[in-house]
């Protein structure tokens, strides 16, 4: 199975691009969309969704894996973060792709064993985890977090409650 995990933000979106055979897991791609604070919103949005599509197309994932939003205390960084979701959710649509969401805390507990885990230990797990090279990028290790919750939870699915 090829996983598409995202951590979603309009100035650096991170994605990662997992492969699971068996237990075994590989980080075949990831990194992040950057969108300096000079760019256009409207801007950051279109190159989100081109990149995601782009990825898409290249690694053909069988399911996209998103953080869900739960609750912030800025509605405007919450209404920003949604539209980088939605750029996001629609480049999997166009591609025929599902989507699954999942709470910040559920990641944590599947990479970390903690659902409080810090930015810095969840990069640690995600190098060892993929026998990466070198620490990823914050946002980068995010996404392959989202895509190893998915590959370690999508055995215990039953109803797709998680699935948008």
């Amino acid at each position: 199975m090829v996983i598409l995990g995202v951590d979603t933000s309009l100035r650096s979106t991170g994605y990662g691009i997992v492969e699971t055979a068996g237990t075994r897991m590989i980080a075949r791609e990831w990194g992040n969309i950057p969108n300096a604070p000079a760019v256009r919103h409207s801007e950051c949005l279109r190159r989100i969704h081109a990149k995601i599509a782009e990825l898409i197309a290249r690694w053909r994932p069988d399911v996209a894996s998103v953080e869900k939003v739960i609750y912030g205390k800025n509605a405007n960084t919450m209404m920003v973060l949604g539209e980088a979701r939605g750029a996001v959710i629609v480049a999997a649509a166009d591609a025929g792709l599902p989507v699954c969401e999942y709470e910040p805390r559920r990641v944590k507990m599947a990479v970390c064993g903690n659902g409080l885990a810090g930015k810095e230990q969840i990069q640690r797990m995600i190098k060892t985890l993929l026998a990466l090279p070198a620490l990823p990028q914050n946002d980068a290790a995010d996404a392959l977090a989202m895509a190893i919750c998915h590959a370690n939870t999508k055995t215990f699915m039953t109803n797709g409650d998680n699935m948008i």
